[in-house]
């Protein structure tokens, strides 16, 4: 009868472990590294955070803060990404421009070139909720290592209000003004760690692969003033802002 039960145990657990394999390998071509490119400098290429393919597959979803807001013009500095091709060993560059911005929420689109990649599958980030199983890839140290994508697994911990640094005036539109205004928002809280370089990078359910979030690593939780600079904490913003911002690109 014990033989019986741990058997059933077995069947049970193996597709949750295959699912999160099969989730990493559907995820892991969408994923890019952002950054700039300036032709004259060592290195050209100056790593900003991660991206990942949505829509088309010509756009790529990132933190906000991830995109550069003014470039050189001489020597001229573009925004980049690099994008993995396969059966190449060097990642190849992607020149490309900032559509859509979001920095109240900290979510922005690029537009590339090129054969589009393939996109990632946006879930409902309504839906989640504490204790949700999700998994997260990108760059923890940008490109030190080389282009190679890390995954972490984790829980959503909790949805805390968080309040981003207010935009400058320049920033400023009817929709920034509207979203100040109404205050902090939700956001995900992780047990899972993320490093700067994880900015941007896609936090998707472990068992669908869907996208629920974007990894952000600036935002800050509104008692910092109180208990001080907290550390160790990782959060992502609802993916949900970043669907308004593509409703806005069509």
């Amino acid at each position: 009868m014990r033989a019986v039960v741990a058997l059933a145990s077995i069947v049970a657990i193996a597709p949750a472990k295959a699912s999160i394999i099969e989730a990493i390998q559907r995820v892991r071509p969408s994923v890019v590294a952002v950054g700039t490119f300036q032709k004259t400098r060592s290195p050209p290429f100056v790593f900003r955070g991660t991206g990942f393919a949505v829509g088309d597959g010509s756009l790529i979803a990132t933190a906000a803060h991830a995109v550069s807001e003014t470039l050189q013009t001489e020597p001229p500095e573009t925004i980049m990404v690099l994008v993995d091709v396969p059966g190449v060993h060097e990642p190849q560059g992607r020149e490309a421009r900032a559509v859509a911005v979001d920095r109240v929420h900290d979510v922005a689109l690029l537009q590339i070139g090129g054969a589009p990649l393939p996109a990632l599958k946006l879930g409902d980030s309504d839906a989640v909720r504490d204790g949700t199983a999700i998994a997260f890839t990108g760059f923890p140290i940008g490109n030190a290592l080389g282009f190679n994508p890390v995954t972490h697994r984790g829980i959503v911990s909790s949805q805390p209000p968080i309040a981003l640094p207010s935009p400058t005036a320049k920033q400023l539109d009817g929709r920034v003004i509207r979203s100040v205004n109404a205050g902090t928002f939700a956001v995900f809280q992780l047990d899972a760690t993320a490093y700067p370089g994880h900015s941007g990078s896609p936090l998707y359910d472990a068992e669908t692969g869907a996208v629920v979030g974007v990894v952000n690593m600036s935002i800050k939780t509104t008692k910092d003033a109180a208990i001080g600079q907290a550390t160790g904490i990782s959060f992502a913003v609802p993916i949900k802002y970043l669907q308004e911002l593509l409703r806005g690109t069509r």
